[in-house]
C-alpha cells in the first residue's frame, strides 16, 4: 500500500516501535507538502490498521485530521514575497522560493526538477507525473531566466535543476527549513508555509485578471472548486465595502 510506504520511507528505521509522535510529524508534512484533508485521513487509517492489525500494537493513536478544511490559504503579499526572497542569502537558494512562487510549484515538485523539464525558450516547465501522476505545463517566470541559465550552464539535461551540495536531490526539508528561516528574517507574522507560496501565485494570477479555468491548469486541479476558493480571497466586491464602524 502506498501510504505505508510512503510511512517507511520517511523513517527508514525505527517504524516497529509505536511513536505518536513520529506518526504525527509525518502527517504534518504532508499537510505542508498541500495533500488534502482527506488522504491525510487514508495515511492514518493505514498508520493505524498496521501497527494494530500487523504489528500488534493496541496503544490508542489519537491523532484526528478533519475530513474537511473551510479555511482559507495563508496568502502573502507581493510586498512580503518579496522581503522573504531578499531574506534568502544563498543564491541557489533564493532561486527555489523565486521559482516556486513564480510558476505555483509544490516543494515536492521544485527540488524534482531537471534541467530537460525547463524550457527557457518557451518559457515553460513540464512537469512530470506530478501530484496524482499527471503531467502538466506551467509558466516559467521571465525574471528568472538569465540566473537559472547560469545555475544549469554546463550541466547534463537530466540533472536536477536544484542540487544539493552532493549533487544530489535536495530533501523537501531543506527547502522548508529555507523557507522558515526566510520568513522569520522578514519578520512576517504570519502562519505561512512553503506551499504559501502556491498559494500567493495563484491569488495573484486571479488578481490580475487571469482566468481561473486557466489557473486551474497551471495548478494541477483536478476540480475547478479546488481552484475556487482563491476566488474568495480575490472577491473585489468584499474588499470594496466599507465597515459601518
Amino acid at each position: 500500500m502506498q501510504c505505508l510506504k510512503d510511512y517507511f520511507s520517511f523513517y527508514q528505521n525505527g517504524v516497529e516501535n509505536l511513536n505518536i509522535k513520529n506518526i504525527k510529524t509525518f502527517l504534518l508534512n504532508k499537510q505542508e507538502r498541500g495533500y488534502a484533508p482527506q488522504t491525510i485521513n487514508l495515511y492514518l487509517n493505514a498508520i493505524k490498521l498496521f501497527y494494530r492489525d500487523i504489528l500488534k500494537k493496541y496503544d490508542k493513536i489519537d491523532l484526528k485530521f478533519s475530513k474537511k478544511t473551510k479555511k482559507l490559504p495563508i496568502i502573502l503579499s507581493r510586498n512580503e514575497i518579496a522581503e522573504i526572497i531578499n531574506n534568502v542569502y544563498n543564491q541557489k537558494h533564493k532561486l527555489i522560493i523565486a521559482m516556486a512562487y513564480g510558476s505555483g510549484l509544490r516543494v515536492s515538485e521544485v527540488i524534482a526538477l531537471k534541467i530537460k523539464d525547463v524550457n527557457l525558450d518557451e518559457l515553460t516547465i513540464h512537469l512530470k507525473e506530478a501530484k496524482g501522476k499527471k503531467d502538466r505545463l506551467t509558466i516559467f517566470p521571465e525574471k528568472l531566466k538569465d540566473k537559472i541559465r547560469n545555475l544549469i550552464a554546463g550541466k547534463e539535461k537530466n540533472d536536477y535543476v536544484f542540487e544539493s551540495e552532493r549533487s544530489g536531490k535536495l530533501t523537501e526539508r531543506t527547502a522548508q527549513k529555507i523557507f522558515k528561516q526566510a520568513l522569520q528574517r522578514a519578520g512576517i507574522k504570519k502562519e505561512a508555509t512553503f506551499h504559501s507560496l502556491r498559494h500567493s501565485f495563484a491569488t495573484h494570477l486571479l488578481e490580475n485578471g487571469v482566468d481561473v479555468r486557466y489557473v486551474q491548469e497551471l495548478l494541477g486541479h483536478t476540480n475547478i472548486r479546488t481552484t475556487q476558493i482563491y476566488t474568495h480571497i480575490t472577491n473585489p466586491g468584499l474588499k470594496n465595502i466599507k465597515s459601518p464602524l
